[in-house]
Protein backbone atom coordinates (compact mmCIF):
# COMPACT_ATOMS: atom_id res chain seq x y z
CA UNK A 1 0.00 0.00 0.00
CA UNK A 2 1.51 3.32 -0.70
CA UNK A 3 1.73 6.37 1.72
CA UNK A 4 -0.80 8.69 2.28
CA UNK A 5 2.11 11.20 0.51
CA UNK A 6 2.41 8.94 -2.58
CA UNK A 7 1.01 9.42 -5.85
CA UNK A 8 -2.85 9.80 -5.96
CA UNK A 9 -3.64 9.95 -9.66
CA UNK A 10 -6.18 12.60 -9.90
CA UNK A 11 -3.38 13.93 -12.90
CA UNK A 12 -5.17 11.43 -15.29
CA UNK A 13 -8.38 13.12 -15.75
CA UNK A 14 -7.57 15.01 -18.86
CA UNK A 15 -6.91 11.71 -20.14
CA UNK A 16 -10.13 10.49 -18.39
CA UNK A 17 -11.97 13.90 -20.50
CA UNK A 18 -10.10 13.07 -23.73
CA UNK A 19 -11.09 9.42 -23.93
CA UNK A 20 -14.89 10.70 -23.21
CA UNK A 21 -14.55 13.38 -26.36
CA UNK A 22 -13.12 11.34 -28.78
CA UNK A 23 -15.72 8.75 -28.49
CA UNK A 24 -18.46 11.24 -28.63
CA UNK A 25 -16.76 13.41 -31.31
CA UNK A 26 -16.78 17.34 -31.95
CA UNK A 27 -19.44 19.16 -33.76
CA UNK A 28 -18.05 22.19 -35.73
CA UNK A 29 -20.53 24.60 -38.05
CA UNK A 30 -19.24 26.84 -40.40
CA UNK A 31 -21.09 29.32 -42.54
CA UNK A 32 -19.81 31.14 -45.97
CA UNK A 33 -20.84 34.51 -46.87
CA UNK A 34 -20.31 36.76 -49.90
CA UNK A 35 -21.21 37.82 -52.99
CA UNK A 36 -21.27 35.03 -55.87
CA UNK A 37 -18.44 33.54 -57.48
CA UNK A 38 -15.70 34.04 -54.73
CA UNK A 39 -14.61 30.63 -54.34
CA UNK A 40 -16.78 30.37 -51.13
CA UNK A 41 -17.59 26.18 -51.78
CA UNK A 42 -13.50 25.98 -53.12
CA UNK A 43 -12.21 27.11 -50.17
CA UNK A 44 -14.30 25.43 -47.55
CA UNK A 45 -13.43 22.20 -49.72
CA UNK A 46 -9.35 23.28 -49.75
CA UNK A 47 -9.12 23.72 -45.60
CA UNK A 48 -10.68 20.49 -45.05
CA UNK A 49 -8.88 18.73 -47.64
CA UNK A 50 -12.21 17.28 -48.58
CA UNK A 51 -14.96 17.33 -51.07
CA UNK A 52 -17.87 18.23 -48.88
CA UNK A 53 -19.50 20.83 -50.81
CA UNK A 54 -20.48 21.09 -54.62
CA UNK A 55 -18.48 24.11 -56.22
CA UNK A 56 -20.59 26.75 -57.94
CA UNK A 57 -17.79 27.54 -60.64
CA UNK A 58 -18.30 27.33 -63.96
CA UNK A 59 -16.07 24.22 -65.56
CA UNK A 60 -15.98 26.09 -69.50
CA UNK A 61 -16.37 29.69 -70.17
CA UNK A 62 -19.24 29.47 -72.30
CA UNK A 63 -21.11 27.55 -69.19
CA UNK A 64 -23.53 29.79 -67.63
CA UNK A 65 -22.88 30.63 -63.49
CA UNK A 66 -24.29 28.97 -61.11
CA UNK A 67 -25.41 30.38 -57.84
CA UNK A 68 -26.18 29.30 -54.34
CA UNK A 69 -29.95 30.18 -54.34
CA UNK A 70 -31.14 29.83 -50.81
CA UNK A 71 -29.34 28.53 -46.96
CA UNK A 72 -28.19 25.17 -47.86
CA UNK A 73 -26.41 23.11 -45.19
CA UNK A 74 -24.21 19.91 -46.11
CA UNK A 75 -22.89 17.87 -43.20
CA UNK A 76 -20.16 15.61 -43.11
CA UNK A 77 -18.37 13.38 -40.54
CA UNK A 78 -14.74 13.67 -41.32
CA UNK A 79 -11.88 12.05 -39.67
CA UNK A 80 -8.21 12.25 -38.67
CA UNK A 81 -5.98 10.47 -36.10
CA UNK A 82 -9.14 8.54 -34.10
CA UNK A 83 -10.62 12.64 -34.06
CA UNK A 84 -13.77 12.73 -35.22
CA UNK A 85 -15.47 16.08 -36.61
CA UNK A 86 -18.81 16.72 -37.38
CA UNK A 87 -18.69 19.48 -40.22
CA UNK A 88 -21.82 21.55 -40.90
CA UNK A 89 -21.07 23.92 -43.96
CA UNK A 90 -24.17 26.24 -44.38
CA UNK A 91 -23.74 27.94 -48.05
CA UNK A 92 -25.77 31.10 -48.57
CA UNK A 93 -27.07 33.01 -51.40
CA UNK A 94 -24.55 35.46 -52.54
CA UNK A 95 -25.55 39.19 -50.95
CA UNK A 96 -25.79 42.18 -53.33
CA UNK A 97 -26.22 39.88 -56.33
CA UNK A 98 -29.55 42.27 -57.03
CA UNK A 99 -30.39 45.31 -58.54
CA UNK A 100 -32.23 46.40 -54.75
CA UNK A 101 -30.12 44.88 -52.30
CA UNK A 102 -31.93 46.80 -49.32
CA UNK A 103 -31.86 44.02 -46.26
CA UNK A 104 -30.31 41.61 -48.02
CA UNK A 105 -28.62 40.26 -44.95
CA UNK A 106 -31.71 39.08 -43.00
CA UNK A 107 -32.17 35.98 -43.90
CA UNK A 108 -28.37 35.14 -43.08
CA UNK A 109 -28.99 36.55 -39.79
CA UNK A 110 -32.13 35.10 -38.97
CA UNK A 111 -30.75 31.40 -39.41
CA UNK A 112 -27.95 32.78 -37.21
CA UNK A 113 -31.00 33.25 -34.70
CA UNK A 114 -32.68 30.46 -35.66
CA UNK A 115 -30.16 28.29 -34.85
CA UNK A 116 -29.81 30.33 -31.06
CA UNK A 117 -33.17 29.59 -30.43
CA UNK A 118 -33.88 26.19 -31.27
CA UNK A 119 -30.78 25.22 -28.60
CA UNK A 120 -32.49 27.80 -26.20
CA UNK A 121 -35.64 25.51 -26.61
CA UNK A 122 -33.96 22.10 -25.91
CA UNK A 123 -31.98 23.68 -23.10
CA UNK A 124 -35.92 24.78 -21.45
CA UNK A 125 -37.67 21.37 -22.08
CA UNK A 126 -38.32 19.58 -19.37
CA UNK A 127 -37.07 16.01 -20.53
CA UNK A 128 -33.61 17.46 -22.47
CA UNK A 129 -31.43 15.54 -24.29
CA UNK A 130 -28.25 14.52 -22.97
CA UNK A 131 -26.36 15.70 -25.73
CA UNK A 132 -27.98 18.89 -27.38
CA UNK A 133 -27.29 18.80 -30.94
CA UNK A 134 -25.52 22.17 -31.38
CA UNK A 135 -26.40 23.30 -34.80
CA UNK A 136 -25.27 26.86 -33.91
CA UNK A 137 -22.30 28.68 -36.15
CA UNK A 138 -18.96 28.47 -34.79
CA UNK A 139 -17.67 30.73 -37.60
CA UNK A 140 -18.66 32.63 -40.63
CA UNK A 141 -16.10 32.59 -43.44
CA UNK A 142 -16.63 36.45 -44.93
CA UNK A 143 -15.62 37.31 -48.38
CA UNK A 144 -14.18 40.03 -49.60
CA UNK A 145 -13.61 40.84 -53.50
CA UNK A 146 -10.74 41.35 -54.20
CA UNK A 147 -11.24 45.15 -56.02
CA UNK A 148 -7.75 46.59 -54.75
CA UNK A 149 -9.49 49.65 -53.30
CA UNK A 150 -11.94 49.61 -50.62
CA UNK A 151 -14.96 48.01 -48.58
CA UNK A 152 -18.19 48.63 -50.45
CA UNK A 153 -20.91 50.29 -48.27
CA UNK A 154 -22.88 46.83 -48.59
CA UNK A 155 -20.04 45.40 -46.57
CA UNK A 156 -19.64 47.36 -44.33
CA UNK A 157 -23.82 46.91 -42.87
CA UNK A 158 -23.34 43.24 -43.47
CA UNK A 159 -19.84 42.85 -41.48
CA UNK A 160 -21.39 45.22 -38.62
CA UNK A 161 -24.72 43.34 -38.56
CA UNK A 162 -23.06 39.76 -38.57
CA UNK A 163 -20.05 41.06 -36.01
CA UNK A 164 -23.01 40.87 -33.52
CA UNK A 165 -24.22 37.49 -33.48
CA UNK A 166 -21.39 35.28 -34.72
CA UNK A 167 -17.79 34.87 -34.86
CA UNK A 168 -16.56 36.72 -37.79
CA UNK A 169 -13.51 35.67 -40.22
CA UNK A 170 -12.62 38.20 -43.58
CA UNK A 171 -11.01 36.55 -46.21
CA UNK A 172 -9.80 38.68 -49.32
CA UNK A 173 -10.98 36.00 -51.98
CA UNK A 174 -9.11 35.26 -55.13
CA UNK A 175 -6.11 37.50 -54.00
CA UNK A 176 -4.10 36.49 -56.68
CA UNK A 177 -5.67 39.14 -58.52
CA UNK A 178 -3.83 41.63 -56.46
CA UNK A 179 -0.19 42.47 -56.34
CA UNK A 180 2.15 42.09 -52.95
CA UNK A 181 1.75 45.72 -53.52
CA UNK A 182 -1.72 45.67 -53.77
CA UNK A 183 -2.84 43.39 -51.28
CA UNK A 184 -0.82 44.60 -48.35
CA UNK A 185 -2.73 48.03 -49.33
CA UNK A 186 -5.94 46.41 -49.28
CA UNK A 187 -5.78 45.09 -46.60
CA UNK A 188 -4.52 48.01 -44.51
CA UNK A 189 -7.57 50.05 -45.71
CA UNK A 190 -9.78 47.66 -44.80
CA UNK A 191 -8.13 47.39 -41.19
CA UNK A 192 -8.80 51.18 -40.98
CA UNK A 193 -12.44 51.07 -41.89
CA UNK A 194 -13.35 48.36 -39.58
CA UNK A 195 -11.53 50.28 -36.83
CA UNK A 196 -13.39 53.64 -38.26
CA UNK A 197 -16.63 51.67 -38.09
CA UNK A 198 -16.00 50.23 -34.70
CA UNK A 199 -16.37 46.84 -36.12
CA UNK A 200 -15.31 43.81 -33.83
CA UNK A 201 -14.05 40.80 -35.44
CA UNK A 202 -12.85 37.34 -34.22
CA UNK A 203 -10.72 36.62 -32.34
CA UNK A 204 -11.35 39.07 -29.41
CA UNK A 205 -9.50 40.34 -26.49
CA UNK A 206 -9.62 38.21 -23.13
CA UNK A 207 -8.14 39.05 -20.03
CA UNK A 208 -8.16 35.42 -19.11
CA UNK A 209 -5.94 34.90 -22.14
CA UNK A 210 -2.41 34.17 -20.77
CA UNK A 211 1.17 35.79 -22.57
CA UNK A 212 1.33 32.94 -25.47
CA UNK A 213 -2.35 33.25 -26.32
CA UNK A 214 -2.26 37.27 -26.53
CA UNK A 215 0.57 37.11 -28.77
CA UNK A 216 -1.08 34.65 -30.98
CA UNK A 217 -4.31 36.46 -31.31
CA UNK A 218 -2.53 39.52 -32.02
CA UNK A 219 -0.51 37.76 -34.51
CA UNK A 220 -3.63 36.69 -35.73
CA UNK A 221 -4.98 40.24 -36.09
CA UNK A 222 -2.37 41.45 -37.93
CA UNK A 223 -3.17 38.61 -41.02
CA UNK A 224 -6.82 40.03 -40.62
CA UNK A 225 -8.16 39.92 -43.08
CA UNK A 226 -6.42 36.47 -44.76
CA UNK A 227 -5.44 36.95 -48.23
CA UNK A 228 -6.31 33.49 -49.64
CA UNK A 229 -6.56 31.29 -53.27
CA UNK A 230 -8.55 28.23 -52.81
CA UNK A 231 -7.48 25.36 -55.39
CA UNK A 232 -8.59 21.74 -54.97
CA UNK A 233 -6.34 20.96 -57.99
CA UNK A 234 -2.45 20.08 -58.20
CA UNK A 235 -0.17 21.41 -60.25
CA UNK A 236 2.79 19.95 -61.12
CA UNK A 237 5.87 22.48 -61.28
CA UNK A 238 9.68 21.41 -61.74
CA UNK A 239 8.06 17.95 -61.44
CA UNK A 240 6.79 18.67 -57.82
CA UNK A 241 2.63 18.13 -57.61
CA UNK A 242 1.42 22.01 -55.57
CA UNK A 243 -1.47 22.87 -54.81
CA UNK A 244 -2.55 25.85 -56.96
CA UNK A 245 -3.88 28.01 -59.92
CA UNK A 246 -3.34 28.07 -63.36
CA UNK A 247 -4.63 30.19 -66.46
CA UNK A 248 -4.37 30.35 -69.94
CA UNK A 249 -1.03 32.07 -69.37
CA UNK A 250 0.37 28.76 -67.79
CA UNK A 251 1.12 28.78 -63.88
CA UNK A 252 1.16 31.97 -62.59
CA UNK A 253 4.44 33.48 -60.90
CA UNK A 254 5.15 29.24 -60.85
CA UNK A 255 5.48 28.70 -56.88
CA UNK A 256 3.81 32.01 -56.06
CA UNK A 257 0.67 30.74 -56.88
CA UNK A 258 0.79 27.70 -55.02
CA UNK A 259 -1.79 28.07 -52.27
CA UNK A 260 0.31 26.48 -49.83
CA UNK A 261 3.14 29.10 -50.35
CA UNK A 262 2.68 30.95 -47.19
CA UNK A 263 4.53 34.36 -48.76
CA UNK A 264 1.99 35.07 -51.41
CA UNK A 265 -1.22 33.03 -49.85
CA UNK A 266 -2.17 33.31 -46.48
CA UNK A 267 -4.21 30.35 -47.02
CA UNK A 268 -2.02 28.20 -44.71
CA UNK A 269 -2.42 30.55 -41.54
CA UNK A 270 -5.64 30.68 -42.00
CA UNK A 271 -6.18 26.89 -41.81
CA UNK A 272 -4.20 26.22 -39.36
CA UNK A 273 -6.07 29.36 -37.78
CA UNK A 274 -9.33 27.52 -37.97
CA UNK A 275 -8.48 23.85 -36.83
CA UNK A 276 -5.40 23.71 -35.27
CA UNK A 277 -5.16 26.75 -33.00
CA UNK A 278 -8.40 28.26 -32.74
CA UNK A 279 -11.55 25.39 -33.20
CA UNK A 280 -12.45 24.75 -29.79
CA UNK A 281 -12.47 28.48 -29.12
CA UNK A 282 -14.52 29.38 -31.76
CA UNK A 283 -17.02 26.78 -30.39
CA UNK A 284 -16.24 28.11 -26.93
CA UNK A 285 -16.82 31.63 -28.09
CA UNK A 286 -20.03 31.01 -29.78
CA UNK A 287 -21.47 29.60 -26.48
CA UNK A 288 -20.14 31.96 -24.17
CA UNK A 289 -20.83 35.13 -25.83
CA UNK A 290 -22.89 35.04 -28.49
CA UNK A 291 -25.44 32.53 -27.65
CA UNK A 292 -25.08 33.93 -24.05
CA UNK A 293 -26.61 37.15 -25.28
CA UNK A 294 -28.91 35.97 -27.25
CA UNK A 295 -30.22 33.42 -24.56
CA UNK A 296 -30.09 36.10 -21.73
CA UNK A 297 -32.14 38.77 -24.15
CA UNK A 298 -34.36 35.94 -24.27
CA UNK A 299 -34.79 35.60 -20.53
CA UNK A 300 -35.59 38.87 -19.63
CA UNK A 301 -38.52 38.70 -22.06
CA UNK A 302 -40.36 35.78 -20.62
CA UNK A 303 -39.36 37.29 -17.57
CA UNK A 304 -40.80 40.35 -18.21
CA UNK A 305 -43.77 39.13 -19.52
CA UNK A 306 -44.71 36.79 -16.87
CA UNK A 307 -44.54 39.62 -14.61
CA UNK A 308 -46.94 42.18 -16.48
CA UNK A 309 -49.93 43.42 -14.32
CA UNK A 310 -53.03 41.21 -14.35
CA UNK A 311 -55.31 42.96 -15.87
CA UNK A 312 -58.92 44.32 -13.57
CA UNK A 313 -61.45 41.96 -13.66
CA UNK A 314 -59.54 39.30 -14.87
CA UNK A 315 -60.03 35.48 -13.24
CA UNK A 316 -57.63 32.73 -13.05
CA UNK A 317 -58.01 29.81 -14.15
CA UNK A 318 -58.91 26.74 -12.10
CA UNK A 319 -57.94 24.31 -14.09
CA UNK A 320 -54.97 21.88 -12.62
CA UNK A 321 -52.34 24.56 -11.48
CA UNK A 322 -49.87 23.59 -14.57
CA UNK A 323 -48.35 27.09 -15.92
CA UNK A 324 -47.57 27.36 -19.06
CA UNK A 325 -44.33 28.15 -20.41
CA UNK A 326 -44.40 31.54 -22.58
CA UNK A 327 -43.35 31.06 -25.40
CA UNK A 328 -39.54 32.53 -26.97
CA UNK A 329 -40.12 35.56 -29.12
CA UNK A 330 -39.14 35.18 -32.35
CA UNK A 331 -35.33 36.14 -33.64
CA UNK A 332 -37.12 37.28 -36.73
CA UNK A 333 -38.42 40.36 -35.84
CA UNK A 334 -34.57 41.59 -34.01
CA UNK A 335 -33.08 40.49 -37.60
CA UNK A 336 -32.68 43.70 -38.92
Amino acid sequence: MSGLNGYVGFDTITQQIEKKLLKRGFQFNVMVVGQSGLGKSTLVNTIFASHLIESKGRVAHDEPPRQTTEIETVGHIIEENGVRLKLNIVDTPGYGDQVNNENCWEPIIKYIKDQHSAYLRKELTATREKYIQDSRIHCCLFFLTPSGHALKPIDIVVLKKLSEVVNVVPVIAKSDALTLEERAAFKQRIKQELTFHNIRLYPYESEEDDEQEQALNESIRDLIPFAIVGSERNVVVDGKAVRGRKNRYGVINVISSAVENEEHCEFVHLRNFLTRTHLQDLIETTAQIHYEAFRSKQLLAIKESTQQPQSPGAVSSPTNGNVASPALTSPTASAS
